[in-house]
């Protein structure tokens, strides 16, 4: 019998909810909290600013956490590993400090259209400012980025890809492996937005091969505020500083100042030392359940919500059809009626959805869609939360039953 890992998540005992946004935030484990707590009981200073004891102690709890997550992600130092407040900053510092110096007129960065918002903005004023282009590339019917896609856009006048491991929208996984190696090819460097998709499957950056990577730990059941960016070691150390002030430099004069090395030299001023070390505590509570078992359960209960919602005839899924290439996320709509109202509804009955856009207006629009209902689906979630959901449903479409029916008809 498999475990129910609900009992570990405190919120989710106190509030009589069915959580099914953790595409946005996941839950935190009693693990995590208890490790902060620990932390401000018996660690608080400021790492790498003093001689005294319980400063050496806090900065050796902070970079043993940058060393754990280097290890987690087999990156081949620790010192690739750069502390930011999330995978926008990360994403942010890579296209300036980068995308910035880089890019010439005339040279292409391509992106896919499904990414966030965190990763197409930045682009569009990079490439804007250096008189570059920006490309995409585009979904096929089954909502997939087809080979023939990554082939086609991704040429010699390519210099940066960027591209998100796991859609945030449709759950796609895409072949980020494909991506890099025609990028590589053509001497472009790959920019992986992994957020959705390191909660549940292990990234190795090696065996990916990948330039850089980003992401988030508040949806990997870490603290709000804490995100990492990995950059091959040669790439980092030819970069300049995104941000400047204390802690990232080796020398100030008056007119000049040098920088620290790595990873240093990418984080400026106080850190969050409590997202860090709660990030330390995430990533061990999800090694000691293992992404095997972590696999299963979401399979087994998104399975059964994907079952259970198909049978729905008035609702719109937007979703792959090959079960391999989708995560965690389903998107749907309720024909005739506003995913707000949905959600809304939902809420009335405990149940807590997305509604809106997802940060992803560009993706929505090819869709020829203004706004999705979406439900993302973590290890604690169980097939009574799918059960919940459905039930929800029903009472959504007896609610707008005749604008529903007349949307059917029109069909």
């Amino acid at each position: 019998m498999k475990k129910n890992y609900k009992k570990d998540f405190p919120l989710l005992q106190n509030l009589d909810i069915v959580y099914l946004d953790s595409g946005a935030t996941s839950q935190k484990p009693i693990q995590v909290i208890e490790e902060i707590e620990k932390f401000y009981e018996h660690n608080n200073a400021n790492p790498h600013r003093s001689a005294y004891t319980l400063s050496q102690e806090t900065t050796e709890v902070y970079e043993n956490t940058r060393r754990k997550i280097a290890k987690f992600i087999n990156s081949k130092t620790s010192e690739q590993i750069i502390f930011s407040k999330n995978a926008t900053e990360s994403l942010n510092l890579i296209a300036y400090s980068y995308g910035f110096e880089n890019l010439l007129k005339g040279d292409e960065v391509v992106i896919s259209i499904m990414e966030h918002h965190s990763n197409l903005v930045p682009w569009q004023k990079i490439t804007n400012s250096k008189s570059a282009s920006l490309k995409y590339l585009y979904l096929n019917n089954n909502y997939e980025i087809d080979d023939e896609e990554i082939e086609n856009k991704i040429t010699d006048k390519t210099k940066i890809v960027g591209i998100t491991y796991v859609s945030n929208v449709l759950g796609t996984i895409n072949n980020v492996k494909k991506v890099i190696q025609v990028a590589h090819k053509h001497g472009a460097i790959v920019v992986v937005d992994a957020s959705q998709a390191i909660p549940h499957m292990r990234i190795d950056v090696q065996d990916l091969n990948c330039d850089f990577l980003v992401f988030s730990g508040h949806k990997m059941y870490a603290p709000l505020g804490i995100g990492v960016l990995y950059g091959k070691k040669d790439l980092l150390e030819n970069m300049n500083p995104f941000l400047m002030g204390g802690d990232m430099i080796e020398y100030v004069y008056e007119q000049e100042t040098s920088f620290a090395p790595l990873p240093n030299k990418f984080e400026a001023g106080t850190q969050n030392v409590e997202g860090v070390i709660g990030l330390g505590a995430a990533i061990d509570y999800i090694e000691e359940i293992g992404y095997d078992n972590i696999f299963d359960i979401e399979n087994e209960v998104v399975s059964y919500a994907k079952e259970r919602l198909s049978k729905l005839n008035f609702l719109n899924l937007y979703i792959t059809s090959n079960e391999f290439n989708h995560s965690s996320v389903i998107s749907f709509n309720v024909k005739g009626v506003h995913p707000h109202d949905v959600a809304s509804i939902l809420d009335s009955v405990g149940v807590c959805i997305r509604s809106g856009n997802h940060c992803a207006q560009p993706l929505l629009r090819f869709l020829g869609l203004e706004a999705t209902c979406r439900a993302s689906f973590s290890f604690y979630n169980t097939k009574q939360d799918v059960d919940k959901l459905v039930s929800g449903l029903e009472k959504v479409y007896k609610i707008f039953s005749k604008y529903i029916e007349n949307k059917l008809e029109g069909q």
